[in-house]
């Protein structure tokens, strides 16, 4: 790397630059191999408790290889409003549960150094790390993990250490329960200028028709409607959602995405709504936007930090969405890769 793209200095990398570099280091293989262990079998606090444990001790393990401190963040929350885990469309009304009482654990990482563990605000890229009840989500999620990890590797090898957290949420399937209890600690703690958030980002399909929207996108979103039915409504991009506050990560993403080898096809969606608890009962208003939420980045525009969404649209793309058939031979390991380097350079790049 230049001495220009030392990380930590004043300089930012130069991003067409960096992502060749990532690129070169970056291993279709190594997340192949992360999905294949983590989606043998589901995983949920509740429902499959040894898995769970299974899963943390595999991320950890991997996340020290790459040189990252991990620490494990028990919590335990009362009546708290999520949903159940089991498998069924994340919209269903009849999937509303006020849980009376959960406890879980997050795990965020950090490097070792002054510019990782200073003043500096970081940037958290997260990933959750549970499934419904019945799949061993390969795509959810993961695919987001295994971009995770990759991340951490690629990171872990730069000559100074970005101010980056990785994360893995636990009970994103319950409601997003372990992203929520983050966002509120790290309000009180570090300074967190942005997340990005990887949700089910996996699977791609580039027959004309794979890809669906929901109903009434197309009246509140007709410019992005209008480009998906263009380009024949194919499952073949990486959908990034943003608020005004994370215009620039969208914008960095997007640029990252189309210099990786192979490059992505990108769909930015701006979310009308503000940052803070408003946002939230504005979707009330316009349903349609309820589903840019769906993620533990939710946790993050609720508590005012800037956040951005990074998915492949999970049931508007993907059949086997919530099922036992989400297989890790389902998934495209190739642009997943792209997908974790892009992730990695608007980690390094972003200042919120």
């Amino acid at each position: 790397m230049e001495p220009g793209h030392e990380v930590g200095d004043d300089v930012l990398p130069d991003v067409p630059e960096l992502v060749a570099e990532l690129t070169s280091r970056a291993d279709p293989r190594r997340l192949r191999r992360d999905v294949e262990f983590l989606a043998d079998r589901p995983r949920g606090r509740i429902h499959a408790p040894e898995a769970m444990v299974r899963a943390e001790t595999h991320v950890a393990e991997e996340l020290a290889r790459a040189g990252w401190r991990t620490e494990r963040q028990s919590f335990d929350v009362r009546w708290r409003p999520g949903c159940t885990d089991r498998p069924g469309s994340a919209a269903a009304p009849l999937r509303f549960r006020l849980h009376r009482r959960l406890t879980g654990a997050n795990l965020l990482a950090t490097l070792p150094g002054p510019t990782a563990s200073g003043d500096r605000p970081t940037v958290l890229v997260g990933a959750h790390l549970d499934t419904v009840e019945g799949s061993p989500g390969a795509d959810d999620n993961a695919s987001g993990v295994a971009a995770l990890l990759e991340i951490g590797r690629l990171l872990g090898g730069l000559p100074r250490p970005p101010a980056v957290t990785l994360a893995c949420f636990d009970m994103e399937e319950l409601g997003f329960i372990g992203s929520r209890v983050v966002a509120r600690a790290l309000r009180r703690g570090r300074r967190v200028s942005g997340m990005i958030c990887l949700e089910s980002v996996g699977c791609f399909a580039t027959g004309t028709g794979t890809q669906a929207l929901p109903p009434g996108f197309g009246a509140v979103f007709p410019r992005v409607a209008a480009s998906v039915r263009a380009a024949g409504r194919r499952g073949d991009f990486t959908l990034v959602v943003h608020r005004r506050s994370s215009d620039a990560a969208a914008a960095l993403w997007r640029r990252a995405a189309r210099a990786g080898e192979p490059p992505l096809p990108v769909v930015t969606l701006r979310d009308p709504r503000p940052d803070g608890p408003l946002g939230t009962l504005a979707g009330l208003v316009l349903p349609p936007v309820n589903h840019l939420g769906r993620s533990d980045h939710a946790a993050f525009w609720n508590a005012r930090i800037p956040a951005v969404m990074l998915t492949n649209t999970a049931n508007f793309r993907n059949p086997r969405y919530h099922r036992p058939t989400d297989t890790p031979d389902t998934l495209d390991y190739d642009r997943l890769t792209t997908v974790a380097v892009a992730t990695a350079v608007t980690a390094v790049c972003w200042s919120p």
